[in-house]
């Protein structure tokens, strides 16, 4: 038995569900150990556990992050079995098909996401998790000033976010937030899944599109949508972009909007990877327009 899969039962165990006799791990988690654990009666549950959590309510939130996209989105997510401190115990989903119509079927239901949910204010209720690292959500009337200060600004004193940044990149990203009202159009806030990457996205048992591992907040739509444009999405998802962008009214500039969005994302990976899979470089790359010329 490895360690993964002792570690996973020995969690399990603990947390009342003593009936489990068997895990395996899953790829694919970043943050947390992942893996797929049989029950005596041959059903089987997928189970994240922290070693050590990053706090608390980790768990908890990103159940409460499912809840309310399927409750409030619409979205299909797993089924929460459990969620303590240390275990988060969902219900299997499986891989998402290689198809046009399942990437058809999740604009159609990200797009309902996105235009059923708008709220007046940027933000959430509480702090959540993107990955090992806070996801700062203190509520703010605008958007610009969110997005600046909690999803971009708020990255720069992550210590390998500082290794990995010098003096003028910061000055430059500093810059590019004083200037997003020009750069973005406005936008209302809606409810976001906030690390829709495709790895994300996955199917329920009949075949549906579904998300997981969410960090949600209010914000702007885009965000979600900038994840997945600029994550090495698969082939098949070329009719996702041009569906979604039909059913939400995009104007024609949203592709060259992509990677300022994306900072955000690029951002928490610097902060929380080494060696970080060339974010620094792609920073560096959208801010090169906001450095100043001697």
């Amino acid at each position: 038995m490895t360690d993964a899969m002792s570690f996973l039962l020995e969690r399990l165990h603990a947390a009342g569900l003593t009936d489990v006799v068997a895990a395996e791990p899953a790829t694919g988690g970043l943050a947390a150990t992942a893996g797929l654990a049989r029950r005596s009666d041959g059903t089987t549950l997928f189970v994240k556990a922290f070693g050590e959590p990053p706090s608390d309510d980790a768990f908890a939130a990103e159940a409460e992050g499912l809840t309310v996209l399927r409750e409030a989105g619409g979205v299909a997510t797993p089924d929460i079995i459990l969620a303590d401190r240390d275990l988060l115990v969902l219900s299997v989903l499986q891989p998402r098909p290689g198809t046009d119509a399942f990437w058809e079927q999740l604009a159609h239901a990200l797009a309902h996401l996105h235009t059923t949910t708008r709220y007046p204010r940027f933000g959430w209720h509480r702090d959540n998790w993107l990955g090992r690292r806070r996801q700062v959500n203190t509520w703010d009337d605008d958007g610009f000033e969110f997005f600046a200060q909690h999803r971009l600004l708020r990255w720069l004193g992550e210590r390998r976010v500082q290794e990995a940044l010098d003096a003028a990149d910061r000055a430059a990203l500093e810059r590019l937030c004083d200037r997003l009202p020009e750069l973005l159009p406005v936008r209302p806030a809606c409810l976001t899944h906030g690390d829709l990457w495709a790895l994300n996205v996955m199917a329920t048992p009949d075949g549906r599109p579904a998300l997981i591992d969410p960090a949600v907040s209010y914000t702007w739509a885009e965000v979600d949508l900038a994840h997945l444009w600029t994550t090495a999405p698969p082939p098949e998802a070329h009719v996702f972009f041009e569906l979604y962008a039909e059913l939400t009214g995009l104007d024609g500039g949203w592709r060259e909007r992509m990677p300022i969005l994306q900072l955000r994302q690029h951002l928490a990976v610097i902060a929380q990877f080494d060696p970080d899979w060339g974010a620094a470089d792609l920073v560096r790359a959208t801010l090169a327009p906001f450095r100043r010329r001697p």
